[in-house]
C-alpha cells in the first residue's frame, strides 16, 4: 500500500476509473483489457482483481502498468472468516482511495459479487460492463443473481458484450447499451504478412483447424474428438489455458495439439499457420449469451471461419455469410471443406467491408460519452436538488 501517488498528466480526465473484476488482468487478454488499456490514456485506471488467499500479513499488491493503470490485487490470509475478508477489504480499499487520493472516480464493474465491499464507496457514476451471463458458468454461486439484481439497481450505465446480453438486460434498466465485441485489425492483420511458424507449431501438418481462447465447460469436446475421429488426416490446434474442467476429460488423439495460453501479441503468428479457424462452443446455459470477441479477430486474420450456432455468431457473422454455421461433427467437416475452398479475395473484401467502422477505439469512446453524460446529469441534479 506504498505505491508512490501517480501525478496526473496534463491531458488526464478528471475522473480516476476503479474497476473491480472477477478477470485477472494477465490472464486472457479479452474485452477488459481492450477497453481500459485505452480508458488509462486519459484516465487513471485502477484494476481491482479478485483476492487471492494465502498464508500471511493481508495487504493490497499494486503493479503500474502502462499509461495511467495500476494492477490491484488484495492478498488475504487465508485464516479469515467470511466477516474478516470482507472487513479487511472494505479497509484496504479506503485506504487505497486515501494514499492515491481517488475522489471523483467512475466505479465500473465485471461482476456484482465485490460490491460486498464496495457499497460504501460513493462514485460520480456506475458502470456495468455485463460481458456475460455469469449466473450461467459452473459452480456459479446463488448469491450471483442477487447481488446483480442490486448492481442493476445501482448502475447508471449498463453495458453489454452482445446482443443476446442486451435483449436479456434492457428490460431490467433504463439506460443499456449494446457494445458487441470488437477488434484490433491491425493487430489481426499481421498474420496476412507472417511466414514463420511459432516452433510448437511448425512440426504440425497441414492442414490446420486451429482455436485460441480459454477451454472450460462451454467448450464442445465431444465435438472436436469426433471430428478428429472422422479426419485423422487433419490437425486440430487448441491455444489456451484449461479452465474449471479437468485435463483428464480432454479429447487426446494423435492429430489434436494442445499447445498451451500464447500473449496477445502472439496471437497472429499462430493464426497465420491455420487453414481454418474453429469455434466449437458447446450448446449450453454458459454460452447462451455468449458473443465470441474471436469472431471478428479470426475474421480480421485471414481465416474462414466455422463456429456452432451461438446466437451472437450466426447473428450477424453466419447471416452475411461471413461465418459457417455447423452443429454437428459431421456438419462441422462439410462446413470446414467448405471453408478451405472458399475464394480468399472475395471473403476479405466481405470481411473488410463489415468492419468498416469497427474497432476497440470506437467503442471506448462511445462508452466515454456515455460515461460523461451520465456524469454531468448526475451533478446537474444535485446542483438542482442543492438549489
Amino acid at each position: 500500500m506504498t505505491a508512490p501517488f501517480p501525478e496526473r498528466s496534463a491531458t488526464s480526465a478528471s475522473n480516476d476509473l476503479v474497476c473491480f473484476s472477477h478477470l485477472r488482468w494477465d490472464f486472457v487478454f479479452q474485452r477488459p483489457q481492450h477497453l481500459l488499456t485505452r480508458f488509462a490514456k486519459n484516465h487513471r485506471v485502477f484494476f481491482i482483481e479478485e483476492p487471492v488467499f494465502f498464508e500471511g500479513e493481508s495487504h493490497f499488491q499494486i503493479d503500474r502498468r502502462e499509461n495511467g493503470l495500476h494492477v490491484v490485487v488484495p492478498q488475504v490470509d487465508k485464516k479469515f472468516s467470511n466477516s474478516q475478508v470482507n472487513e479487511f477489504l472494505m479497509s484496504a480499499l479506503d485506504r487505497l482511495f486515501n494514499d492515491f487520493q481517488i475522489k471523483d472516480f467512475i466505479a465500473w464493474y465485471y461482476t456484482p459479487l465485490m460490491l460486498e465491499w464496495t457499497r460504501h464507496l460513493e462514485p460520480a457514476t456506475v458502470v456495468f460492463d455485463c460481458m456475460d451471463e455469469l449466473s450461467a458458468f459452473k459452480n456459479a454461486p446463488q448469491e450471483l443473481k442477487d447481488r446483480e439484481a442490486e448492481l442493476l439497481s445501482r448502475a447508471d450505465l449498463v453495458f453489454t458484450g452482445g446482443l443476446s446480453l442486451y435483449e436479456a438486460k434492457k428490460d431490467r434498466h433504463p439506460s443499456a447499451h449494446c457494445f458487441p465485441s470488437s477488434i484490433d485489425a491491425k493487430h489481426f492483420a499481421k498474420s496476412l504478412e507472417e511466414n514463420d511458424d511459432p516452433s510448437d507449431q511448425a512440426s504440425i501438418p497441414h492442414p490446420r483447424i486451429g482455436f485460441f481462447g480459454v477451454i472450460d465447460e462451454r467448450s464442445d469436446l465431444e465435438l472436436l474428438d469426433g471430428m478428429a475421429a472422422m479426419k485423422p488426416d487433419w490437425h486440430f490446434i487448441m491455444i489456451g489455458p484449461v479452465v474449471k474442467i479437468s485435463e483428464a476429460d480432454l479429447p487426446r488423439r494423435d492429430n489434436i495439439h494442445y499447445l498451451g495460453g500464447k500473449k496477445y501479441d502472439e496471437l497472429p503468428i499462430y493464426l497465420a499457420g491455420w487453414d481454418v479457424a474453429m469455434m466449437p462452443f458447446a450448446l449450453n446455459e454458459s454460452t447462451r449469451f455468449i458473443s465470441p470477441t474471436k469472431t471478428p479477430e479470426f475474421l480480421a486474420a485471414g481465416r474462414p471461419v466455422v463456429s456452432t450456432p451461438i446466437h451472437d455468431v450466426v447473428t450477424p457473422y453466419g447471416e452475411q455469410g461471413l461465418v459457417h454455421i455447423a452443429s454437428t461433427a459431421e456438419q462441422f467437416v462439410r462446413a470446414i471443406e467448405l471453408a478451405m475452398n472458399e475464394d480468399r479475395e472475395e471473403r476479405m473484401a466481405k470481411v473488410k467491408e463489415f468492419m468498416r467502422d469497427m474497432s476497440w477505439d470506437n467503442t471506448q469512446q462511445s462508452m466515454s460519452e456515455l460515461i460523461q453524460d451520465s456524469i454531468a446529469a448526475k451533478s446537474a441534479k444535485v446542483s438542482k436538488a442543492g438549489v
